[in-house]
């Protein structure tokens, strides 16, 4: 029997929002169909068109709202919703924090966990937090102009204020967009891969205020280079790195895997929990610095350390979590698959005369089964993955390893709710999550959970 959906493309009709996705768009249900729509909050009746009919749900857009939720706010530039910058910029911020909650809530009671979840620990001001910026160069109306992409499209919205990012790195891209205007520096291409400039990173230290600019492009040559260099560091004395990477094909990728010196250092300094730590331009480094160490700390409390535990970082990184961890333990183990990752975390380790750690090259599972050879036994083991969680192999050794005490540190809850139902079938148990809004006004979500072995 074929589905007919109880609306129709192009429809109008009036609804209620009765909910929110976990990327923040409004639901609205017409038969038990749920339509998904942009810009539109609980409690609220909208005037729609619907815009897009599947087979499970729908899309629609906003025509009119004919009542607002309490909870919404106006952002300062329609743009921020626009581009996907702030996708929850309409909703207050005490409102979000309360979301983040309950989305971590929605995955526990999906896989039938029976996990308190605390509320969400928020930033003062949730503005002008990130530390790094990856913003696209493009030719509009003639002009090459620095901007964000529109949503789910590659049409560039030109802006000068990014609302979530440092107000010093809007700054300071809007001086290299000029100089790259003054020297007539051709725009990327992305229909025809022509043009040179494709991306502005930047990056800049929180507590250092040591910047980096990185000038992602097509090709090698960057007409009159050194007038855009001494024009940079003459209008920016705090940039003491400038780097080029080369990125010739058409692709989404926005840095290639090599960075190459144009000026100053290859890194920038930056602290996190009074240890100094090198960025470098390819470095994975927390986006928000404030946040970060409420993070760690909240990881730190969490593993229960007295001075007495050998402790594993798996996913190491740079080393961050692993020498904030080294104070209150005996000996941390610190594995990471990125060579230029360890390197960068001895180096950071020496920097801060911290002894008492040891990074290996490897993967995680793979690494943890040599040490449980050699007879290392972990008492805590720390994980921080990405955002597809934990490999079902690491899982299993974590089931032969059987550490006391986890520390999970979740950037995505979906993936922590099915890693913490596979490791209770070894017998870990969890109690509370506290969730640490890393990415105000979007919908991303980080996490701590501590998981005891029963």
């Amino acid at each position: 029997m074929k589905f007919i959906a109880p609306v129709t493309k192009n429809e109008e009709l009036t609804a209620t929002i009765i909910d929110l996705t976990y990327e923040g768009m409004g639901v609205a249900k017409v038969a038990d169909y749920p339509l998904f729509i942009e810009d539109a909050l609980p409690s609220e009746e909208v005037k729609l068109v619907v815009t897009k009919v599947g087979k499970n749900y729908g899309y629609a857009r906003v025509l009119e709202r004919l009542t607002d939720s309490p909870d919404r706010v106006e952002l300062p530039n329609k743009a921020y919703m626009q581009s996907g910058i702030a996708p929850l910029g309409h909703l207050s911020y005490a409102a979000q924090l309360k979301f983040k909650q309950q989305q971590l809530r929605n995955v526990f009671q999906k896989n039938h966990l029976a996990i308190e979840v605390l509320p969400t620990i928020g930033m003062a001001d949730p503005k002008g937090y990130r530390n790094k910026a990856q913003i696209p160069v493009r030719q509009v109306n003639g002009q090459l102009e620095t901007g964000f992409y529109r949503k789910r499209s590659h049409q560039l919205i030109p802006l000068e204020d990014f609302y979530i990012q440092d107000p010093e790195i809007d700054r300071a891209i809007v001086i290299v967009r000029d100089l790259l205007r003054q020297y007539h520096v051709p725009a990327y291409d992305e229909a025809r891969n022509r043009g040179i400039m494709r991306n502005i990173m930047v990056r800049r230290g929180h507590f250092s205020h040591e910047m980096m600019i990185v000038l992602i492009t097509r090709t090698k040559e960057i007409p009159q280079l050194q007038n855009i260099i001494s024009g940079i560091v003459t209008k920016l004395p705090r940039v003491v790195s400038i780097m080029q990477s080369v990125v010739p094909k058409p692709t989404n990728v926005v840095l290639g895997r090599t960075v190459k010196k144009l000026y100053g250092k290859t890194y920038i300094h930056d602290e996190i929990l009074g240890h100094t730590f090198d960025v470098s331009a390819l470095s994975f480094y927390q986006v928000n610095p404030l946040q970060t160490e409420k993070l760690y700390q909240t990881a730190i409390d969490a593993a229960h350390l007295t001075g007495k535990e050998t402790v594993i970082d798996a996913y190491s990184g740079i080393g961050t979590i692993s020498l904030s961890l080294a104070k209150h333990a005996k000996y941390v183990y610190g594995v990471e698959v990125t060579e230029a990752a360890v390197a960068d975390a001895k180096r950071n380790a020496k920097h801060n005369g911290i002894h008492n750690v040891k990074f290996q090259l490897g993967l995680a599972e793979k690494v943890m089964q040599e040490w449980r050879d050699d007879g290392l036994e972990a008492d805590v083991l720390v994980v921080d993955p990405p955002r597809k969680g934990l490999a079902s192999t690491f899982v299993e050794a974590v089931g032969v390893m059987k550490p006391k005490r986890i520390v999970y540190v979740s950037c995505n809850p979906a993936t922590l709710g099915r890693d913490i139902a596979l490791l209770q079938e070894f017998g870990y148990h969890a109690e509370k999550t506290q969730p640490v809004d890393m990415f105000p006004l979007t919908q991303h979500i980080e996490s701590v959970t501590a998981l005891t072995l029963n």
